[in-house]
């Protein structure tokens, strides 16, 4: 064994403390620099977002006369909320926030459920052609937006009878089902085999396996799921106002079209109402961004 006696002056050196104030590193130490071009980019993503993002909230506590003054960017003085009164008897803003939710509610519900169906399926079944060229064919839908199959898409609906909100929930979710399965096949090839295993050597079915055993270990790839298709259902426009036909039951971002017509110089008013309307969706983000993650990152790690 080498005693202190013995050791080098260059052993002696590596081992010396270093003083916290000497300005000397360590050898071997890496010491981390600051990654300025990404930190430039990553301020200025983030002006893009909160610039508008304190517009809107600024207008929405004007008055008429300082929210038409040219100068968007001043702070509202005196603070005002007639236009979240305006706005909220204007939209109806109840009844177009039941709507919005129960179409939300509904796709994100839906979504989940036949998502997890459809990949259990397939990853459990991948070796059989059926079951890979039907997750080929999922992909292959991602491709293709509402646009491009909106007026067979009316068509079809108006005859069924689905030309309102059960008739937007089921085209949101099935064009939210090809992303959906993506993720969740993606986390389902992370979960071991043998725990499968074991619950059948218990007398699981696979029906009793699945929602017992798998669907819980889901969850952080059900909450990434459901915020994804939360977030379209809410702020989408085109569909709800494509399909539904009556207007009393439209959403609330069709409702607020109404500003760029016979209120578009109100803009107090309507950045008020778009502040409602997009509020519920910024919450629900803030508060479920650590699982989205946490599902995003688990689902690309094969465990």
């Amino acid at each position: 064994m080498t005693t202190p006696a013995t050791l080098t002056a260059e052993e002696l050196h590596r081992t010396e403390p270093v003083p916290a104030g000497s300005g000397r590193r360590r050898p071997g130490i890496k010491v981390e620099r600051v990654n300025w071009p990404g930190t430039i980019i990553l301020v200025l993503c983030a002006v893009t977002v909160l610039l508008p993002l304190y517009v809107t909230v600024s207008m929405a506590f004007k008055t008429q006369g300082q929210a038409v003054d040219g100068n968007a960017f001043s702070f509202p003085a005196p603070f005002s909320i007639d236009g979240f009164v305006q706005a909220w008897t204007l939209t109806n803003f109840p009844v177009g926030a039941a709507m919005s939710l129960l179409v939300t509610a509904g796709t994100v519900a839906a979504t989940i459920v036949l998502a997890a169906f459809a990949s259990y399926a397939i990853v459990r079944n991948w070796e059989r052609r059926l079951f890979r060229y039907s997750f080929y064919y999922l992909l292959a839908a991602m491709f293709i937006p509402f646009p491009v199959v909106a007026l067979p898409q009316i068509q079809l609906t108006g005859r069924l009878g689905l030309d309102n909100p059960m008739g937007v929930i089921l085209l949101a979710t099935m064009f939210q089902l090809s992303f959906s399965v993506l993720l969740f096949t993606a986390f389902l090839r992370s979960i071991p085999l043998e725990l499968e295993e074991s619950a059948r050597i218990d007398g699981a079915t696979t029906w009793q396996t699945f929602w017992q055993l798998i669907f819980p270990l889901l969850a952080p790839m059900s909450a990434t799921v459901g915020i994804f298709a939360f977030l379209y259902a809410w702020n989408d426009f085109m569909m709800p106002s494509l399909i539904i036909s009556d207007p009393a039951l439209q959403t609330l971002p069709v409702r607020q079209n109404l500003f760029q017509t016979q209120f578009s110089n109100n803009y107090h008013v309507s950045f008020a109402s778009y502040l409602m309307a997009m509020a519920p969706a910024i919450v629900a983000y803030l508060f479920t961004q650590r699982w989205v993650m946490a599902g995003v990152t688990q689902g690309a790690v094969k465990g």
